[in-house]
């Protein structure tokens, strides 16, 4: 884009582009002249998308990552124990930042609809990190305590935790009722338990739960997991074995026509992704294309915009000549 061709390029393309989305640094797009206020003298319905490390305010020019903000922003301090920070297992806010941007989106086309003018939307990482420990600064106000961390803080539930298994396998149960409770009881035969009225209440259950939960996880550790996920599942228990993500793909709900699709990463392998967790009329999308090569669809998108067989041949020279390392990129 810094080249005169290929700047007219982009020009051309957002001409015609409902949507454009930038993930650049501070005043790059200003500088290549495409900022939102150049980009709305060539077409006023652009839904102009920035997707940043953090919105208006005294860090808006801080560079950010996603496990700077899950530090700065609480969520590292909830998932680790105390005085140890840890980062969640998952690049949550590159996720969730992105998820608000399309939501942004959706609702910056439907009011276009009715203005017929575009906007200007940015999602921010940081803001995204707080919005997912939102209930935790909410507590706070609530009760005036500061939230514990997640490893440290007692369960609100007699039984919510993780058991070994007799095959040297984990599960979490959980239960959160007073039906629940009976339910266990009932499962297991803990009569005893179940008629104890002593344990009738959770907050009771919770007060005593050092008296019982030795013998759970000692009773719990004679069952391979397998039956104890019967059991646990034929009484409608929440539970969940603990999985390693590569595991998942032996997992039968996994597995259920729909949940993955096979798609060619960038070397040519063969990998199976979950689809969008959303269902239209109980059905999954599928897969639309697969994975684009960087540059696979210049060809065609310059064809879409009215290019001659000479202009092509200008921009790929233009593409060519800026291009550090050709082989990385599929070329006009």
């Amino acid at each position: 884009m810094k080249s005169p061709e290929g700047h007219k390029f982009a020009i051309n393309l957002i001409r015609q582009s409902d949507v454009l989305i930038e993930n650049f640094g501070k005043g790059v797009m200003d500088r290549l002249e495409l900022g939102y206020k150049s980009t709305q003298e060539i077409n006023t319905k652009l839904i102009y998308c920035s997707l940043k490390g953090f919105l208006s305010g005294p860090y808006e020019n801080r560079a950010a990552l996603d496990e700077v903000v899950q530090m700065m922003g609480g969520l590292a301090y909830m998932t680790g124990p105390k005085g140890r920070p840890l980062r969640a297992g998952a690049s949550v806010n590159d996720l969730v930042g992105a998820l608000f941007g399309v939501v942004a989106i959706q609702a910056a086309l439907l009011e276009r609809q009715h203005t017929g003018k575009g906007t200007f939307v940015r999602s921010g990482l940081f803001e995204s990190n707080m919005f997912l420990v939102s209930n935790h600064m909410v507590q706070y106000f609530q009760t005036g305590m500061a939230a514990e961390p997640m490893p440290d803080r007692k369960a609100s539930w007699a039984i919510y935790d993780i058991f070994q298994t007799a095959d040297e396998e984990q599960i979490f149960v959980g239960v959160v009722s007073d039906k629940q409770w009976g339910e266990f009881c009932k499962a297991f035969d803990l009569e005893d338990l179940l008629n104890n009225k002593a344990l009738s209440t959770n907050t009771q259950r919770v007060a005593q739960r050092n008296e019982f939960m030795p013998r759970l996880h000692k009773m719990l550790k004679t069952h391979n997991l397998s039956q104890i996920v019967e059991i646990l599942e034929s009484f409608g228990l929440p539970f969940a074995p603990i999985m390693r993500p590569d595991q998942l793909f032996d997992d039968p709900h996994v597995n259920h026509p729909g949940a993955t699709v096979e798609v060619t990463l960038s070397n040519g392998v063969r990998a199976k992704v979950p689809t969008l967790p959303i269902e239209y009329n109980g059905v999954r999308p599928s897969l639309y294309q697969d994975l684009p090569k960087i540059g696979e669809h210049n060809e065609a998108i310059a064809q879409e915009l009215g290019y001659s067989d000479e202009a092509l041949e200008l921009l790929r020279s233009s593409f060519e000549s800026s291009t550090p390392n050709e082989k990385k990129i599929n070329k006009l």
